[in-house]
């Protein structure tokens, strides 16, 4: 069964974008790029909400032969061909290999997590996450952790979810100083 994983950046303090809602601090070095291409890599279908998308929208529709440096044009060529979901209640239609989810999020991630298909199923977008997380839809959690306090912004994590226990697979130190956290969700009776 394909797994559900979730994926982003966030404050020391636990925010994935500034009071302002700027993420600009989050950039990533080259080495977090490429780590970044990996783990898009291993991605089956990709779930995002609205805001997402439209801030992915470039890399969707980037043209491959403008000047990208390397790491940027294999970015492209891995998201560009990535089936995508897009959870949105205001647009009517998405460009690029993306779809407007036609289900609940449950009922779509049972829907993908039956497919006989390769890769993990990720979600992108906190709101998303949250709902997937309050809906217990997560199977892992992958943590990229910057040295920042931001002292406010939305959260990584939504404060009404429930407990749960993880169980960390890895953990790796880039040149950065941003720490990769990676843990599995622990769910009752496993």
């Amino acid at each position: 069964m394909r797994s559900v994983t979730f994926s982003m950046g966030m404050s020391l303090d636990g925010y994935i974008v500034d009071s302002e809602g700027s993420f600009g601090w989050s950039m990533p070095d080259e080495e977090l790029h490429r780590h970044s291409n990996d783990e898009v890599r291993g991605v089956g279908v990709h779930l995002l909400g609205r805001r997402l998308y439209e801030t992915m929208l470039y890399w969707e529709t980037v043209n491959l032969d403008i000047e990208l440096d390397a790491v940027s044009r294999e970015f492209a060529e891995i998201w560009q061909p990535l089936p995508k979901i897009v959870f949105s209640t205001t647009l009517s239609e998405v460009r690029g290999n993306a779809r407007l989810a036609t289900h609940g999020l449950a009922e779509e991630i049972e829907r993908l997590r039956a497919e006989p298909a390769p890769g993990d199923i990720a979600l992108g977008g906190a709101t998303l996450a949250a709902a997937a997380a309050e809906l217990d839809l997560i199977d892992e959690y992958r943590i990229l952790i910057h040295p920042v306090l931001l002292g406010g912004g939305i959260p990584f994590f939504p404060r009404k979810d429930a407990r749960r226990n993880l169980e960390l697979l890895e953990s790796r130190t880039f040149g950065s100083r941003v720490v990769h956290l990676r843990y599995r969700v622990i769910h009752p009776g496993d």
